[in-house]
């Protein structure tokens, strides 16, 4: 990457959450969320994107990680004269212990066999946390403040602009970190390197990014508890790397944005927002398996081109149909999902204030017709876009 990349990346990370319309505590606890993610979703990239290596149990380093941090933060809240901006340390370092500890075991084996080792290494894990409750705190977890301990250039770590910019430099850190040693694994195999220590070597410095990212959700949110080490927060990531891009290096980040940003709104509007969550990861991998950076990458040639603009009124009215499908099927799924979920509510609910009888057979025969007119309209219009894309691609002929 370079230099004046690097400068537009710290000058964003620096500027985003001062820009109006970014610059409330909601939006700056968003992107504080979405910049822990991406170190996490960037950690487990480098066990599948660049050594192939499918981990169902990637949240057992971010949660010990963060363990490790959150202990590290209450002895700082007693006198530990370390500055809160290095907690994230103290979880990289329980990464990386665990990392080495759990990978010389794992890592001996590829393929299914390592992806059911880490599954189950995931579940045993979890189930001490229940059990040692002295180092887990139990269901409760483990809390500290992070408000309580040195105050560096009179920063207090109270306000979330503050514990913003400790997550942007990890960030910042990590990132570059990560880039400098993306291609060492291939490199190191090719010119001769025991596959299995490549692979555990990979394995250690993934577990201690990880870390890094369990610390920064330590500081967060002052508290540490099972679900961080579970089979959700597991899942979470691989969501974040499959619909970003597993094969690039920004498609993680990328993703981590994106889910992070749907996991905010869609909880805000739909108790149902984890089966959306569910139904785009489904779409992505049936019909864009290389993720969202694989559908920019395909349109950076027309851009570079400046061919895009053809392909613009083909998508628009596209676009059209497939928002009423879109719309259809949301209204079947909320009707739905509302009747199934809370049935002592009642049938009679509103949908964008809009009063529904779910007793009555025409809230379902309207939601069906818009969802049938909306997929009618949607593959009509498809043909339009494949020929706009059929005259885009073709070269252009010299005058």
């Amino acid at each position: 990457m370079k230099g004046a990349r690097w400068m537009t990346l710290g000058a964003t990370l620096v500027l985003l959450p001062l820009v109006p319309g970014l610059n409330s505590d909601f939006v700056r606890s968003m992107l504080s969320q979405m910049g822990i993610a991406a170190i996490f979703a960037l950690s487990f990239n480098m066990l599948l994107g660049q050594t192939g290596l499918l981990s169902f149990g990637h949240a057992v380093y971010f949660g010990l990680g963060g363990y490790i941090a959150i202990h590290g933060m209450r002895l700082i809240n007693q006198g530990l004269p370390v500055p809160m901006p290095l907690v994230p340390a103290f979880g990289a370092a329980g990464g990386l212990v665990f990392g080495i500890l759990f990978g010389a075991v794992t890592t001996k084996r590829a393929g299914t066999v390592f992806a059911m080792i880490t599954l189950g290494l995931g579940e045993l894990i979890v189930a001490a946390s229940l059990m040692l409750t002295r180092f887990f705190g139990g269901e409760e977890g483990i809390t500290a403040n992070r408000t309580r301990g040195p105050h560096p250039f009179g920063l207090t770590f109270g306000p979330q602009l503050e514990v913003y910019y400790i997550i942007a430099a990890w960030l910042f850190l990590s990132v570059a970190l990560m880039y400098a040693v993306r291609d060492n694994p291939e490199r190191a195999e090719f010119i001769g390197y025991n596959p299995q220590r490549v692979r555990f070597i990979t394995f250690a410095v993934s577990a201690m990014f990880a870390g890094i990212a369990g610390g920064l959700h330590a500081i967060n949110y002052e508290i540490v508890a099972a679900e961080a080490l579970g089979a959700a927060r597991s899942g979470a990531v691989l969501l974040m790397a499959f619909i970003g891009g597993i094969g690039s290096f920004g498609g993680p980040i990328l993703g981590a944005v994106v889910i992070t940003w749907l996991q905010v709104s869609l909880s805000e509007w739909s108790t149902a927002w984890q089966l959306y969550l569910g139904l785009f990861f489904v779409i992505m991998v049936l019909f864009a398996p290389g993720g969202l950076t694989s559908l920019i990458q395909l349109h950076l040639p027309l851009i570079r081109a400046r061919r895009l603009h053809r392909l613009l009124p083909s998508y628009l009215i596209a676009a059209v149909p497939a928002l009423v499908m879109t719309m259809g099927a949301v209204f079947l799924l909320e009707i739905n999902y509302r009747l199934a979920t809370k049935p002592e509510l009642g049938t009679r609910t509103t949908f964008a204030s809009i009063p529904v009888d779910m007793a009555s057979p025409w809230p379902w025969l309207m939601g069906l017709g818009i969802l049938g007119v909306g997929l009618y309209g949607f593959r009509r219009s498809w043909p339009r876009v494949a020929d706009a894309w059929t005259a885009v691609a073709e070269p252009t002929e010299p005058r």
